[in-house]
């Protein structure tokens, strides 16, 4: 089935559902950046297996965030889970009755993070609580505890990121071994059971195992070990025999070899895995035969220029559809019965994408839905199959008045050696032409940098005034294995260039004026920022980068002083195909090393890093900032002590985007 692209010219007349109504006119003063940068009043909610209850994840200001479960019948609420020195943090069904989560806290930087996060179950009712692995390395950070400390399961415990069977009291986790330095090693699974805290039938392993995957029963069926040589195994485990058989291997940082990977088992067993489309440049979801080894014929959703990004929806007895990413998140609907709910629920939302999830083994009508668009945050609210109703349950950013928000495009342009290269742009509410622009370069860089959503850096920059470019230059994933791989060695070369003729391309449509840009962006970003500063000073009249990497060197050497969490074998075997090797490309790491060129630069500069960032590590900027400080004085360094590679904290978050704010306003100014 062939999907179509799901971004869409959604129309502004009509109102959204308990929200604001999108008026024609809103000249109201500028939203404030906490409305933007805040964290999100209400982050998520679950259906239980029979779609009778909902977790939710409460906020409360000034309080830590707490789990309750809302019984649908009588919208009654119960708090069942909560730390007195932290927040709820995952948390999912183990079946109709019984919950589990972890703990976290949103409120420390990542220097002030001292623990793991454990692991406990609770009943929906309250009653029945177990801590079952240790938090912190410690047995007991939690009050009402029910067990020895002898019999908890050890801090480097984890959920898995799959269900599982949800239908009695065991669920599978994961039990990670790191080395003496923190990198992560491997992963054994193990069967537990949430209301006695002891595990059984602990599944041996074929090899260094690092994924694992479930199969329609809820046991361990697949996993990927990592081999020696970079490369990576995936195994099948024969439910008969027991015995594990290779199906087959990849390397592991590139993607090159292999014929698939694989995505999920359906309801009957059958293994559904992502290949390359034959004739294409991207990859589908095929249906895989385990016992002959052959892919089907057929691809069960194609999504043309995309890569397959996304999950099966499947009920208790068949396989729904297909959730996935092209421009925007959508769902391909294989049942005629969805079809018609969807429809349905577009037409209560016509202004909104909506994503329809549903319980594992429904008993009500209850469905989940998740609204958005460009300029609407996520909103949560639940439809009832039987009266084509819809409830609200909360709003991820309640303050934001999409009236006051810019509509966002996925655009194409020509990179100077041909090649096309996807972009976002977002340009203000009622702008007209030859706007002050922000290119905004997305990190990673082997990632996909948007979609079509509500993304509060972009909006906040368009409320400003400011158009904003966000190119997927090559090297980006999500788009083909062309894209991909043609980024390949190119950091400050192709790479940089795309950048370049995406800004020039921006010029030459008459969004941007040629005298107002600047380039920002964080992690792969930031580098792209200096480097941009250096190799086109035409175009770029300053420069805002956060968490950059200043030095590739600095990446495979790092400091004595600092520790850096880039791992060894990433560093063996993933840097030097990808970015370069660090003797036979030595050459090149000079020419596009920002810390040697600093002195090039003469635009003004805002940088800002986190004190205990471990990726990008302090050394960075440091001496970075020296040697440019040297030459130029129009630079300013912002460190923010308690932070790791991002702003976790909210106040941190308003700080940096203010001081973005009056950077841009001095240096391009939308007025």
């Amino acid at each position: 089935m062939r999907s179509h692209h799901f971004l869409r010219a959604l129309a502004l007349a009509g109102a959204f559902l308990c929200g604001h109504a999108l008026a024609a006119d809103a000249a109201k003063a500028l939203p404030p950046s906490a409305d933007f940068f805040t964290n999100p009043e209400f982050s998520d909610a679950v259906l239980s297996p029979s779609g009778k209850y909902l977790a939710v994840r409460l906020a409360t200001k000034g309080k830590h965030d707490v789990l309750g479960v809302v019984d649908l019948a009588t919208d009654g609420i119960k708090v069942v889970g909560n730390f007195n020195d932290a927040d709820v943090g995952q948390y999912r069904w183990v079946n109709d009755n019984r919950l589990v989560f972890t703990a976290a806290d949103r409120d420390l930087g990542e220097a002030d993070m001292r623990y793991a996060p454990g692991l406990y179950a609770i009943n929906r009712d309250g009653t029945g609580f177990r801590q079952l692995a240790m938090r912190s390395w410690q047995p007991f950070l939690t009050s009402g505890a029910s067990t020895a400390a002898r019999d908890l399961l050890p801090w480097h415990t984890y959920l898995m990121g799959q269900r599982g069977a949800q239908d009695s009291d065991f669920i599978y986790v994961l039990d990670r071994n790191y080395s003496n330095t923190g990198e992560f090693l491997s992963s054994s699974v193990l069967r537990l059971n949430t209301v006695t805290g002891r595990t059984s039938g602990n599944v041996p392993r074929p090899g260094d195992s690092v994924a694992w995957m479930l199969d329609n029963e809820g046991e361990p069926r697949l996993t990927t070990t990592r081999e020696k040589g970079g490369s990576n195994n995936i195994y099948y485990r024969d439910p008969a025999t027991k015995d594990w058989r290779k199906l087959t291997d990849f390397e592991r940082y590139t993607g090159r070899g292999g014929g698939f990977r694989p995505l999920a088992f359906g309801n009957d067993g059958t293994l559904y895995v992502i290949h390359t489309t034959p004739g294409q440049d991207t990859t589908s979801v095929y249906s895989y035969d385990i016992a002959s080894g052959k892919l089907s014929d057929k691809a069960l959703v194609n999504l043309e220029g995309y890569d397959f990004n996304g999950q099966l929806i499947m009920d208790k007895d068949k396989l729904l559809g297909v959730r996935h990413l092209t421009d925007a998140w959508g769902t391909t609907w294989l049942d005629p019965a969805m079809q018609a709910m969807q429809a349905k629920v577009d037409q209560l939302l016509p202004n909104t994408a909506n994503l329809l999830t549903l319980p594992s083994r429904a008993e009500t009508p209850w469905v989940m839905v998740s609204a958005y668009a460009d300029i609407w945050p996520r909103r949560l609210m639940l439809y009832n199959s039987e009266t084509g109703k819809l409830r609200m349950i909360s709003a991820t950013f309640p303050n934001i008045d999409p009236n006051q928000m810019a509509r966002k495009e996925l655009v194409h342009y020509k990179a100077r050696d041909g090649l096309s290269i996807p972009a976002w742009l977002t340009l203000p509410k009622g702008a007209g032409k030859n706007l002050p622009m922000v290119v905004l370069v997305h990190g990673g860089p082997w990632a996909r940098g948007g979609s079509w959503e509500w993304v509060p850096a972009v909006q906040f920059l368009a409320s400003r005034g400011y158009a904003v470019l966000e190119p997927e230059y090559r090297g980006s994933t999500g788009y083909g294995s062309k894209l991909f791989r043609a980024g390949w060695k190119q950091w400050g070369m192709k790479m940089q260039d795309d950048i370049a003729d995406g800004t020039r391309w921006a010029i030459a449509q008459g969004y941007a004026d040629a005298q107002r840009i600047c380039i920002g962006g964080p992690n792969y970003g930031g580098y792209a920022t200096l480097m941009g500063l250096i190799k086109d000073p035409d175009l770029y009249k300053c420069g805002v980068e956060w968490l950059g990497i200043t030095d590739i060197n600095l990446l495979y050497d790092g400091s004595w002083n600092y520790r850096s969490d880039m791992s060894d074998d990433y560093k063996r075997y993933g840097m030097p195909a990808l970015i370069g090797d660090q003797e036979k490309d030595a050459e090149q790491f000079k020419a596009t090393s920002p810390l040697l060129r600093a002195a090039e630069i003469k635009q003004p500069l805002l940088m800002a890093y986190g004190g205990a960032d471990t990726r990008v590590t302090p050394a960075h900027s440091i001496k970075f900032y020296k040697a440019i400080k040297a030459t130029n004085p129009n630079v300013e360094l912002i460190e923010y002590e308690e932070e790791g590679h991002g702003w976790k904290l909210p106040k941190n978050r308003v700080d940096f985007w203010d001081r973005v704010d009056k950077f841009l306003d001095k240096n391009i100014g939308a007025h």
